[in-house]
C-alpha cells in the first residue's frame, strides 16, 4: 500500500546515516573503554581514592549511556522496518499514524546522537556558566534579560540538565541588570557555546503608555566550567575579595550574613560573584572557579600562551552585532544571522524550543563556515 511504501522510504532513507553513526561514535572503542574501565572498578583497593573512583563510575556510566543509546536506535529501525512491513502485508491502515510517530522519535534521537560526533571540542563535556548582561533600552533590557534567563532554564530543564543562578543583580524597575547561572549536564558546554553573544528584542514594550515598539539588546557570554584541579596559576595578590549581603531568598540567614563573594582579578579587571551558596567559603570557592573558567576561556579564546598574557578586559561583543534577532512586532521570527537558522513560533522559542538554532550552529561549525564570534 502507498502509505506504508512511503513510510518505508523514509525510514530506509537514514540507513546509512545510521551505521555511519557507529564508526562516528567509535562503538568498538568506547566498549573496550567501558571494559577497562570496569576492570579497574574491580580491582582490589578501587575505593581507596574515592574522587578517582567517583570519576571513573561516572566516566563508565556515560560511555555506557551513548552505546545504550545507539543500540536502542538500532533496536527501534529494526523493529520499524517488521511493523511496516507486517502492516502492509495485513493492509491495516490503522498502524500508520503510530508508525509515523515512531519514526519521528527515532529522527529525533538519531539527529541527537549525530550531534554529540561534533562535540569534540577540549571543555564541550563540561558544565557550562552563563552570564546575562543588559544593554541598549534600559527597562526594557532588563526585563529582557530576565525573559532569556527564563528561556535558558526551559531548555536546560528539557535536557535534564540542573539549573543553578549564583549571582543576580535586580533592575531599577522591573527585571534584571545582570545574572549569572550554571547549567550542569553532560556536553552542556558544548551545545551552549553557540549562544554566546548579543541577543536583540522587538516587541512592543509594556512599560511605555503609548505602545510603542522598541528594541533592546543584552549580552549573554558562555564559559565553561572548570575543575578546580585545572592547571590555572592565580596569585593570591591578584585577587580583590568583597563580601556583601545577598539579595536573593533563602531565609534569615542568607539575608543577616555577608555570605556573598565578589572577587576581582586585579590585572585584567575581570569581575566575578556568587551568592548562591549557603556559607561566604562557599561562595568564594564557586567564584573561584568562575574567574578560573573566565580566565582560561579569554586564553584559549586569544591563542595566548598563559594567563599572564591577557592585558584587560577582554571587550568579546560590541552592541549592535547581534547573532540573533527575536521580533515579536509586527510580526513573529526569530533569527539566527549566523546561520539563517529561523523559527516563526517566537513563543516556543521563548519556552526554550532551541535546538534547531543550537543543531544549525554545530553542523555549521564543524564544517568550517565560519560561524564562530
Amino acid at each position: 500500500m502507498l502509505e506504508f511504501e512511503q513510510l518505508k522510504l523514509r525510514l530506509e532513507s537514514h540507513k546509512d546515516e545510521l551505521y555511519d553513526l557507529k564508526d562516528a561514535l567509535g562503538l568498538e572503542r568506547l566498549n573496550s573503554e567501558i571494559e577497562e574501565l570496569e576492570n579497574k572498578a574491580a580491582a582490589e583497593g578501587f575505593w581507596d581514592d574515592l574522587e578517582n573512583s567517583q570519576k571513573i563510575l561516572q566516566r563508565t556510566g556515560k560511555l555506557k549511556n551513548t552505546v545504550a543509546a545507539y543500540e536502542g536506535l538500532k533496536t527501534s529501525f529494526e523493529d520499524l522496518s517488521v511493523l511496516i512491513e507486517m502492516g502492509d502485508e495485513e493492509g491495516d491502515l490503522s498502524l500508520v499514524e503510530e508508525i509515523t510517530l515512531s519514526i519521528e522519535e527515532f529522527e529525533k534521537g538519531l539527529a541527537n546522537l549525530r550531534l554529540q560526533t561534533l562535540l569534540t571540542g577540549e571543555y564541550d563535556k563540561n558544565n557550562a556558566i552563563l552570564t546575562f548582561h543588559a544593554g541598549a533600552g534600559g527597562t526594557e533590557a532588563m526585563d529582557w534579560v530576565q525573559m532569556l534567563v527564563r528561556m535558558y532554564t526551559r531548555w536546560s530543564e528539557s535536557h535534564d540538565f540542573k539549573v543553578s543562578v549564583l549571582d543576580f543583580l535586580d533592575g531599577d524597575e522591573a527585571g534584571l541588570k545582570s545574572a549569572t547561572m550554571r547549567i550542569e549536564g553532560e556536553n552542556a558546554y558544548g551545545y551552549l557555546r553557540s549562544e554566546s553573544g548579543v541577543h536583540r528584542l522587538v516587541r512592543v514594550s509594556p512599560f511605555d503608555a503609548s505602545g510603542r515598539r522598541h528594541t533592546s539588546f543584552a549580552s549573554l557570554e558562555v564559559m565553561p566550567e572548570i575543575s578546580n584541579d585545572n592547571d590555572v596559576d592565580i596569585r593570591e595578590e591578584d585577587i580583590k575579595m568583597d563580601v556583601f549581603r545577598s539579595s536573593g531568598a533563602g531565609g534569615q540567614h542568607i539575608n543577616k550574613t555577608s555570605s556573598a563573594v565578589r572577587l576581582t582579578h586585579i590585572p585584567t579587571g575581570i569581575v566575578v560573584a556568587c551568592q548562591n551558596e549557603r556559607s561566604q567559603f562557599q561562595n568564594r570557592e564557586q567564584a573561584m572557579r568562575m574567574l578560573k573558567s573566565k580566565l582560561l576561556e579569554i586564553k584559549e579564546r586569544e591563542h595566548l600562551e598563559k594567563i599572564e598574557d591577557i592585558k584587560g578586559v577582554q571587550k568579546e561583543i560590541a552592541w549592535g552585532s547581534q547573532i540573533r534577532s527575536y521580533v515579536f512586532m509586527p510580526y513573529t521570527l526569530a533569527k539566527d544571522h549566523r546561520t539563517g537558522f529561523e523559527s516563526g513560533n517566537i513563543n516556543a522559542v521563548m519556552d526554550g524550543d532551541l535546538d534547531g538554532f543550537i543543531n544549525e550552529y554545530l553542523k555549521a561549525s564543524s564544517k568550517g563556515e565560519g560561524v564562530e564570534k
